[in-house]
């Protein structure tokens, strides 16, 4: 049975813990893990939490074939890998809150491309969703300033992150149709992990480097690098990815993904009280302009009529 309220409680559930994973990842980049790594030991966690759960409980639900291959590898390296990758790289740059923002103007990009390259119809609430989001991006970015308070870099690695994250909406459709959600979540992880196995292997990395301590903000308190590490690959991508699927059962896409839009308040609530990341009133009034221009976005999209059941014929006589 549907239930709306556990759905919109699962989602926002997904967000916060997406939220505090921003600011656990910013102190594990912080502690001197580069973010190749960091995104490796995330999607390599993932992957074998999700095998190892997959395998006890479904394992029918595990098997794939050759020919589903080239998708899988393509989703995840794109969806997966290098989102998180160059994610990391925008938290390392810039404020949790703002990277976010940047990122999360994925559902726009998605509404110009089955627009443009699809041919789908949509509606002219695209073109209100696109100037708010240009135009809170400029007061994110405070380019009357020269954008001096952002880094060029990091706001680059945010909009590439948007891109791959596009990518993953797109490619996650079509998976979601011919796949169980959870399997291809995992095959995703799987695909992302062998990826950076090869393009970014642990060649030069001590393991003794997780037992180091790493100071976390609060107070003196500190703790073991694996315990943050074990955080982001389990509280920050397994159990979020988790509730999200899990809120689809009772939720349409476009109301868990306006629901979602939340994330970036929240990351930068938690960035701001945990870390002292401050924005300025400029920043905050930019970040609202582009939740609403997202909204918009996720709504644009003409919905299609069922068409009509054909009529029988009748019978002879």
């Amino acid at each position: 049975m549907s239930r709306p309220p556990l759905g919109s409680a699962l989602t926002v559930g997904a967000a916060c813990l997406f939220a505090v994973n921003g600011t656990v990842s910013t102190l594990a980049l912080q502690a001197g893990v580069p973010a190749p790594w960091l995104t490796a030991l995330r999607c390599g966690g993932a992957a074998v939490v999700l095998l190892a759960a997959l395998a006890v409980v479904a394992p029918a639900r595990l098997r794939i074939t050759w020919r589903e291959v080239p998708f899988l590898a393509a989703f995840g390296v794109v969806g997966v890998a290098l989102t998180q990758y160059l994610y990391y790289v925008a938290i390392g740059r810039l404020p949790v809150g703002i990277a976010l923002v940047f990122e999360m103007t994925a559902p726009v990009l998605v509404a110009l491309w089955v627009w443009l390259v699809r041919g789908e119809r949509v509606r002219r609430r695209l073109w209100a969703a696109l100037g708010l989001s240009l135009s809170g991006l400029v007061l994110v970015a405070e380019v009357w300033q020269g954008g001096g308070s952002l880094d060029a870099g990091g706001v680059a690695a945010a909009l590439g992150a948007a891109l791959c994250l596009a990518g993953y909406y797109l490619m996650g459709g079509r998976g979601t149709a011919t796949r169980d959600p959870v399997a291809l979540t995992c095959w995703t992880f799987v695909a992302a992990a062998l990826f950076w196995a090869v393009a970014a292997p642990f060649r030069p990395f001590d393991p003794a480097v997780l037992g180091s301590s790493v100071p976390i903000s609060l107070g003196s308190l500190e703790l073991p690098l694996w315990v943050l590490v074990g955080w982001i690959a389990v509280l920050g991508a397994v159990l979020p990815f988790w509730l999200s699927l899990s809120a689809l059962r009772h939720l349409p896409p476009t109301t868990a993904g306006l629901i979602a839009t939340v994330e970036p308040v929240l990351a930068s609530v938690v960035a701001w009280v945990w870390l002292e990341q401050v924005l300025s009133g400029w920043q905050v009034l930019g970040g609202l302009v582009v939740l609403v221009g997202i909204g918009l976005a996720q709504t644009a999209r003409a919905t299609r009529r069922p068409a009509p059941a054909p009529v029988p014929e009748p019978a002879p006589v």
